[in-house]
């Protein structure tokens, strides 16, 4: 029997709320610490099958979410596409050569990187309970794109929103190549058992709505077209951070069976402008669940209300914060958990 998360993400609104958090499996639990601390650096342990198996099911352990998150990156696909890949302390991933100066033609694929990430997923699969939904995930190509310019990450992606005024036809092959390569991927993840994937794409909000249409909602409408053909009963979470008023056109014309809504969005707006029925997943403020102020509880049942007509997944609007106090999560599971509605 498929479990919670599984059935609302299928259009189901079941007796209670289900619940995940973005990022869950991370540097606010004790337990992930102290193995990083034994394995070493991030890439490492992404690479490390049994390791990236244990952190994603350490959240599961301590907290019960219904979903199980994939603990991986999205950079793995431009690793895999040929680029270097390295996380460097106090400076984030880092990518070469950068695709501002070089040319895709230059890189060697090596696709034999996602085995181990499927090998990840092959284990949680195995030692998770039915009613827990297993969830795979890939950068959404825009994001992923502006990380492949720059060689870096950037508050305003001026890289690859430049390169896509300056030289769409680059811009353009380099999407496409991250297209294929994500489909490959994100097939590789539900063949090995994932039942859901979601497509991040955290900077879809510093794009233009004439770039937003063809850099975000037409890559990702080919990637769930592809998806929906050859895994038609594995739904697909699209979460365009940052989206604001272009997130109905972004539901509507991606084909996503779930959308994924940012803090900053009212719940109320989107539960009246996005299509009826759509399962919605969101949208807590990570910040608040950092601050655990007494708005938390009266903040986390007005977003359950806004959403009670429809399919919802309770979930942050974006990844937690690594600073999170364990009790500030534990106040908000067990509002969501006691919302009857």
């Amino acid at each position: 029997m498929p479990g919670l998360l599984l059935d609302t993400l299928n259009g189901k609104r079941g007796d209670r709320v289900p619940l995940w958090l973005m990022r869950q499996a991370g540097r606010y639990l004790p337990e992930y610490r102290a193995l990083r601390e034994e394995k070493g650096g991030f890439l490492a342990m992404a690479y490390d099958s049994e390791a990236a198996c244990e952190i994603t099911l350490q959240p599961i352990d301590r907290f019960g979410f219904d979903g199980a998150i994939l603990f991986s990156d999205i950079l793995i696909v431009p690793h895999a596409m040929g680029q270097h890949l390295e996380f460097l302390a106090g400076e984030g991933p880092k990518l070469s050569p950068p695709l501002v100066d070089a040319e895709l033609e230059g890189l060697t694929p090596d696709r034999s990187r996602y085995e181990p990430i499927y090998e990840t997923v092959r284990l949680c699969r195995q030692r998770l309970g039915a009613e827990t939904t297993m969830l795979g995930f890939a950068g959404s190509p825009w994001t992923v794109a502006t990380y492949m310019v720059a060689g870096e990450g950037s508050r305003d992606q001026h890289e690859a929103r430049a390169m896509a005024y300056r030289d769409p036809a680059k811009l353009d092959a380099i999407l496409d190549r991250i297209v294929a390569e994500t489909i490959e991927y994100l097939s590789g993840q539900i063949e090995s058992g994932a039942e859901a994937v979601q497509l991040f794409d955290s900077w879809a909000g510093s794009l233009a709505p004439d770039e937003f249409e063809r850099l975000v909602i037409a890559p990702n409408a080919r990637i769930v077209a592809a998806l929906r053909e050859k895994h038609p009963d594995t739904p697909v979470i699209g979460f365009p951070k940052g989206a604001g008023e272009k997130l109905p056109a972004y539901a509507r014309e991606t084909g996503v069976q779930a959308v994924g809504v940012d803090e900053t969005i009212d719940p109320v707006w989107a539960a009246r402008e996005l299509p009826a029925g759509m399962p919605v997943q969101g949208n807590f403020d990570p910040l608040l669940l950092l601050a655990g102020s007494d708005r938390l509880e009266s903040r986390a049942r007005f977003i359950l209300e806004a959403f009670a007509d429809r399919p919802h997944v309770f979930n942050l609007g974006h990844g937690i914060d690594r600073r999170t106090p364990i009790e500030h999560v534990e106040r908000l599971i067990a509002v969501v958990r006691a919302f009857e509605g």
